[in-house]
């Protein structure tokens, strides 16, 4: 019997009374799946992304590990939830327009200490201070690096544009307008790398594809390891008590945990190992969650 075999059997019969829909995580497969994040990070701390986790207690679980620091957050009400029930390191991934979620960060102690916000446009420090209904705490800001692979001078993009801001020019600029704020505190950089991180470089079936996947992935990384090492210098000259630069994603752990410009790396659902993850040559995982369906 094959592992997969020998675990759907056994999974069969833990849930044997129960009816669908059920879903169930494999503590054995969630903390292997945490150990080889932590060794592919290669000392680097790892910082969990709830997105991919969406359990309170699984990330508690994970963060009791050593190697794993600090949650990378989806929204900024579930981010104040988080600092509210004792994590007292919440990045924000996303910009947020949620104006009663600034007013209570701006309004306390504990929440403004313990939640980085994410910014890529001075309107958005309009916002927070617009909403603060008198609240006086500083803001803690990362900013997010567009990390796309530009070919062509600019004409053909690969990746998600996440953020305007791609030069280190553009970074340094923000990170002047944000030291230039009273009420914020520049204190890291964010760079996911989607095209890099997630798509997988061995599609079933489509040799050619994933050879030209490969190709772009490693021109990918190439460019983006030395243009986030000059963003780093650019904003560490506006802002040198920087605290972290955050990147990477599952599917490239390894791979950005060698630049020396990153000091930490973002991860999520390496845990659970969805199908997603059958389709990369550079790790295997075990699949942690699993769901049924009724008939």
């Amino acid at each position: 019997m094959t592992p997969r075999a020998a675990d759907r059997a056994r999974y069969d019969r833990a849930t044997a009374h129960l009816d669908a829909p059920v879903a169930i995580v494999d503590l054995d497969a969630f903390d292997a799946n945490a150990d080889d994040l932590v060794r592919r990070a290669g000392g680097k701390p790892v910082r969990v992304a709830s997105k991919s986790v969406r359990c309170r207690a699984l990330l508690e679980r994970v963060l009791a590990k050593e190697g794993f620091a600090g949650v990378m957050s989806f929204t900024l009400a579930e981010s104040l939830w988080l600092a509210r029930s004792g994590f007292d390191d919440v990045l924000l991934a996303y910009p947020s327009a949620d104006r009663a979620g600034f007013a209570e960060l701006a309004a306390d102690p504990k929440l403004a200490a313990a939640v980085t916000v994410m910014i890529d446009d001075p309107a958005q420090l309009d916002l927070v201070d617009a909403s603060r209904e008198g609240g006086r705490e500083v803001v803690r800001v990362c900013l997010e690096l567009d990390t796309s692979l530009k070919l062509l001078g600019g004409r053909v993009r690969v990746g998600a544009r996440r953020s305007p801001l791609h030069s280190p020019a553009q970074v340094a600029e923000m990170a002047r307008t944000v030291a230039r704020r009273p009420g914020f505190r520049l204190v890291g950089i964010m760079a996911y790398e989607g095209h890099v991180a997630g798509v997988g470089d061995a599609v079933a079936g489509r040799p050619l594809r994933s050879r030209a996947i490969r190709l772009m992935q490693a021109a990918a990384r190439r460019e983006l390891a030395e243009r986030r090492a000059a963003v780093v210098r650019a904003v560490r000259t506006v802002a040198p008590e920087l605290e972290f630069v955050n990147g990477g994603g599952t599917g490239s752990v390894q791979h950005t945990a060698v630049e020396d410009a990153v000091t930490e790396i973002a991860a999520g659902s390496g845990l659970y190992v969805p199908r997603l993850f059958d389709n990369y040559t550079s790790f295997s995982g075990r699949p942690a969650a699993l769901f049924a369906q009724p008939v």
